[in-house]
């Protein structure tokens, strides 16, 4: 079980954060209810989606679907990649975000696939139920991804010389977004910061054999 433990710790962190975090939004606040957490720059705003990592959509029903099965599909190929680096070596870095990635994807997975049998429709007027009496608010698969954090960090106007935006509002940070999404984005982005460091190793090994034919 050695090289197992960090990354193993890291996905049950993820998910349990996620998923508590879900929950309470989803039985506690009415749709589109929201509170300051630090003034305007850091919300608690709930919202749902049916697509992508931060509230992108892929249309249609047959177009959501596709996008929990492929997400299906793809969560067990990271799953593998992560035991497939744990047993090849790779550096400890590079595993861990990787864990990370996989428990992001798998976190909204489990919104999407069972989120629609487990809870009644969230409204703007009241927070969901668990496990109603009537059902839940759709089918398997067809579940919604529950968002509620909201950093709009920067507020202001783009300068009317400015091309195609000139004269409109604009708010950095935009996106609504969950603990999942955020340890994907994590996992992503220090991947490719760090990717010198974490292929470095295997790099060299590759050229070993070649240094000890020449020393022959």
């Amino acid at each position: 079980m050695k090289g197992y433990t960090k990354p193993f710790l890291a996905i049950v962190f993820v998910l349990l954060a996620d998923q508590i975090f879900k929950i309470w939004i989803k039985l506690n606040m009415s749709l589109g209810q929201e509170f300051n957490i630090i003034g305007n720059r850091a919300i608690i705003h709930f919202t749902e989606n049916n697509g992508m990592a931060f509230g992108m959509e892929f249309g249609g029903e047959a177009g959501k679907l596709a996008l929990t099965l492929f997400r299906i599909v793809a969560v067990l190929g990271i799953g593998y990649g992560v035991i497939y680096l744990i047993k090849k070596k790779y550096h400890r870095g590079l595993i861990l975000n990787v864990a990370l990635i996989f428990a992001g994807a798998l976190g909204n997975i489990i919104d999407s696939t069972f989120y629609g049998l487990l809870f009644s429709e969230s409204t703007f007027f009241a927070p969901a139920k668990f496990l109603p009496a009537a059902g839940g608010y759709a089918n398997i698969f067809y579940g919604r991804v529950v968002d509620m954090f909201y950093f709009p960090l920067l507020q202001g106007n783009f300068p009317t010389w400015f091309p195609i935006w000139g004269g409109e509002d604009f708010i950095f940070f935009r996106p609504v977004f969950n603990v999942a999404d955020a340890a994907i984005s994590i996992g992503v982005i220090c991947i490719l910061l760090y990717q010198k460091r974490y292929f470095k190793e295997e790099k060299l090994e590759e050229f070993q054999p070649h240094s000890e034919i020449i020393e022959e």
